[in-house]
């Protein structure tokens, strides 16, 4: 159930801004020396981190708009005294963040639900699997080197099987091969696709959209699948069924995604395969959805 913002993104303190050198400090000389690093320099203001790019265009579109119908979320490990460089580094940003959890070293998932959240984004895969466990979206972010440049349009690309649709399909194809896939989804064409854990962000992203004016909206939306013909078909319809409208679909029939996430100019991109994010991972950031068969342990 969604508060009153349109869309509430939940992120860790280690994927906004870069942590790795108190990360270092942490493991190497313990939590004493960590605290005591982070209040010495708890007015300097710490780098961005993997996701920040994606955080400032999606706080930016409440100024396009001119009202909040974007929440961001800081969930952390630290404690609120260690926590406050990390506000002050927010403030020192310019980024529009009011709300945050910081746990005290306890996982900072367990949150995600009080606060309504549609996405959780962290750099911990264990935190990030909890969050899909309890029905949140959530992915594993990698991001490339940031650069200042002010936020303007933003281009999120999703994979179909495993992020917006179930791993009912994919099942079929990594157990039987490509033909009785094929086969499968030519002969349930007619049958909607369940929902995979992306599917409400898709949906709240969607009626972020709506609030713009029709041709003058700064949120694009991609489909980046490898299906290709005949098995578009079931995608196409299940969309419908559900009434969700991505702005391009794009169906590659096997082809390596990297270069048309490039073409498109991805901010972001999500899939379940941490293959294809690792290939992707240096022209964007990519979110890794550890969700699904592609991701079950052996």
């Amino acid at each position: 159930m969604r508060t009153e913002h349109s869309l509430t993104v939940a992120i860790s303190s280690r994927a906004l801004f870069n942590l790795d050198e108190s990360n270092r400090i942490f493991e190497e000389r313990g939590l004493e020396a960590y605290r005591k690093y982070q209040i010495e320099r708890e007015d300097e203001a710490l780098e961005p981190g993997d996701a920040f790019p994606l955080v400032k265009k999606l706080i930016n579109i409440n100024r396009l708009l001119g009202q909040n119908r974007v929440d961001v979320i800081l969930l952390s490990r630290n404690s609120a005294d260690t926590g406050l460089r990390i506000f002050n580094s927010i403030r020192a940003h310019g980024l529009d963040i009011q709300r945050a959890a910081f746990g005290g070293g306890a996982d900072p998932y367990r949150y995600v639900q009080a606060f309504n959240c549609d996405l959780f984004l962290s750099t911990v895969a264990e935190d990030v699997a909890q969050a899909l466990t309890s029905g949140v979206a959530a992915a594993t972010i990698f991001g490339t080197t940031w650069s200042d440049r002010e936020p303007s349009e933003l281009r999120i690309a999703f994979d179909g099987d495993g992020v917006v649709f179930s791993d009912q399909a994919e099942r079929v194809f990594q157990s039987s091969g490509l033909e009785a896939f094929t086969e499968s989804e030519a002969a349930a064409a007619d049958e909607p696709l369940e929902g995979g854990p992306f599917r409400s962000f898709l949906a709240g992203l969607e009626a972020l959209q709506r609030e713009f004016p029709q041709g003058n909206c700064p949120i694009r939306t991609a489909l980046v699948t490898a299906r290709g013909a005949p098995a578009h078909e079931r995608v196409i319809k299940t969309l419908r069924a559900w009434n969700v409208r991505l702005d391009e679909c794009l169906f590659l029939g096997g082809r390596d995604k990297t270069e048309f996430l490039k073409a498109f100019a991805a901010d972001v991109f999500f899939d379940d395969q941490a293959r294809v994010c690792d290939e992707a991972r240096g022209h964007m950031t990519t979110g890794h959805v550890p969700h699904g068969t592609m991701n079950a342990s052996d």
